[in-house]
């Protein structure tokens, strides 16, 4: 399997990414330890670093170009929006509307330093919003120069149709693990257009037992069963991009490590097997 991944056919990045949600972000030693996970990532290769305006309402995105900024060449920090505080310590909803994308970009553009965000995603579409109205923003932004190219989260094989017959989707970033496998579905339909899926929740462990076959091939390799489970996701299809994430700078350099793990026919088939009556177990 290839090392990256060109999205949208022309932003190349290594396929195996990070993501930035569990990175805390309040003054103190855990933001200081943050920064440096954040800039330990670069240093071992990541070209691709997921975030979103949900996380923190852009505390995450702050931290981000703090850590990084300015960013070297090759680096792709994609973020979120369509989310927002109903008030203050309120809960958090979905709001797809124009006037809110677009001032939630403006703001990703001012805490993440750039003039644009290369690749802009819908946190999920709002179903009280007409997708042609929330895509069409996001395409005005895109007209703009703002945004370089446009993807979707937690969508439906339906949901991306719809969407790519309005606009040029180039992303999409489904929940997906060697045990939760509900979205494959929608990973085929990216394989096929030659689309990036991003999992999230990459690596999840179920109670179903399958941990002991998971472990088993670890020992083969002399891996961890995380960097198995990271590994299979690579082996899964070209197109897919996993972001892990995590707070630690060991866990972070087992998951880069994952990159450079090979599965034999006979273990991936094993692997494969899993699935089978672990869905929805608890991560």
């Amino acid at each position: 399997m290839p090392s990256t991944f060109r999205i949208g056919g022309d932003l190349d990045v290594r396929r195996l990414g990070f993501g930035a949600m569990r990175l805390p972000t309040e003054p103190g030693s855990g933001r200081e330890n943050a920064l440096a996970v954040a800039r330990r990532a670069v240093e071992l290769g990541v070209t691709l670093i997921d975030t979103a305006h949900l996380y923190g309402g852009g505390a995450n995105e702050e931290l981000l170009a703090e850590a990084l900024h300015p960013y070297p060449e090759g680096l792709l920090i994609t973020t979120k929006v369509g989310v927002v505080r109903t008030g203050p310590g309120g809960e958090w909803k979905l709001d797809g509307r124009p006037e809110i994308l677009r001032d939630q970009v403006q703001q990703a553009l001012r805490r993440l330093r750039t003039e644009r965000i290369e690749l802009l995603q819908l946190h999920r579409i709002d179903p009280d919003t007409p997708l042609a109205d929330q895509l069409g923003a996001l395409r005005e932004l895109q007209t703009e120069g703002l945004v370089g190219r446009i993807g979707l989260s937690e969508v439906t094989v339906d949901e991306l149709e719809r969407a790519r017959a309005l606009v040029d989707i180039v992303s999409v970033q489904n929940r997906y693990n060697l045990l939760d496998r509900e979205h494959e579905p929608v990973l085929d339909a990216c394989a096929a257009a030659g689309i990036a899926f991003l999992p999230w929740r990459p690596v999840a462990w179920g109670k179903t037992g399958a941990e002991g076959e998971i472990a088993a091939v670890a020992a083969e390799l002399g891996a961890t069963p995380t960097q198995v489970a990271l590994a299979w996701l690579l082996d899964r299809a070209p197109v897919v991009l996993p972001i892990p994430g995590t707070a630690r700078t060991g866990h972070l350099e087992e998951n880069v490590a994952a990159a450079g793990l090979r599965l034999t026919p006979a273990q991936r088939d094993r692997l494969d097997r899993l699935a089978e009556g672990a869905q929805g177990a608890p991560g």
